[in-house]
This record gives structure tokens, C-alpha cells and sequence, in this order.
């Protein structure tokens, strides 16, 4: 296991950090629809990805207190982007699916997204190129931890 306190390999944390934290902040900016948060959007990629879930799955999925996700949801239906149906086994609880509506807005987005990101690309060599495709699979790991 590396050292991750000092020398070579602190060095190589800090600059994954700023790196990623500025190109994340270049990703921010090519958003399709300014009217929502990257809070929102988040949510919208999280169910688009694992599908439908209560809101306190949401909550946990995102990181964020459920009082929290409860308000964001309520933004989300009150767009149109989201709907509420009763849960199958508990009907205490609701279960937030995205509706097309969304799906299509995430789609664009994601094409924006990627199509910026294929323009960066485009500066680098083709050893570079090999090297971040290589690191891609290890970079989603790491978001995912």
C-alpha cells in the first residue's frame, strides 16, 4: 500500500484532488437546464442509474439528510421531472420514479457533457489517451467507495 502522508504520493492525492475538483467544476458549467441545482441533477442521475427508490434511499444514495431529499423531491415533482407512487410493501412510504421528461433532459445533458469532455480529449496524445482510458475504470471506483 502506498503512503498517502507524505513525499511522491501525497503529491500525486493533492493533484487528483485539484484535478478532479476543477474538472468537475468545468463539468458543472455544461449544464443543460440552469433552472436546477447540481443537488437536483444529481438525483436525477442517481435515479436514472439505480432506478427507482424511497426518498430515504435517496437521501442515503446522496448524502444528505432526509428532511433534506423530501424538499428536493417536492422541487422535482412540481417540475414534472419526477413522480411519487405508493410503495409496494409499505404504504407509509412513497417510491420516486423520473419521468421521460427527465430521462430526455438527462440524456442532452449527458451528451453536452461528454461532447466537452471529446473536446478536451482532443489536446491530449495518444499515449495520454491510453493512460486515461486506463484510469477511467479506477477513477468510477473510486466514486463509488
Amino acid at each position: 500500500m502506498p503512503d498517502l502522508s507524505h513525499g511522491d504520493d501525497a503529491a500525486a492525492v493533492n493533484s487528483l484532488r485539484s484535478a478532479v475538483m476543477r474538472l468537475s467544476r468545468r463539468l458543472k458549467h455544461q449544464r443543460v437546464d440552469e433552472s436546477l441545482s447540481p443537488t437536483e441533477m444529481s438525483v436525477l442521475g442517481t435515479l436514472s442509474t439505480c432506478g427507482s427508490a424511497t426518498p430515504g434511499e435517496l437521501a442515503r444514495k446522496e448524502h444528505v439528510q432526509p428532511p433534506s431529499m423530501t424538499r428536493i423531491v417536492a422541487l422535482l415533482e412540481a417540475k414534472g421531472l419526477v413522480r411519487l407512487e405508493p410503495h409496494p410493501e409499505d404504504r407509509r412510504q412513497k417510491v420516486v420514479t423520473r419521468t421521460e421528461q427527465a430521462e430526455a433532459m438527462l440524456e442532452e445533458s449527458r451528451r453536452k457533457r461528454n461532447a466537452f469532455l471529446a473536446g478536451l480529449i482532443e489536446g491530449l496524445d495518444e499515449d495520454e489517451w491510453a493512460k486515461l482510458r486506463a484510469a477511467a475504470p479506477v477513477l468510477e471506483k473510486l466514486a463509488h467507495l
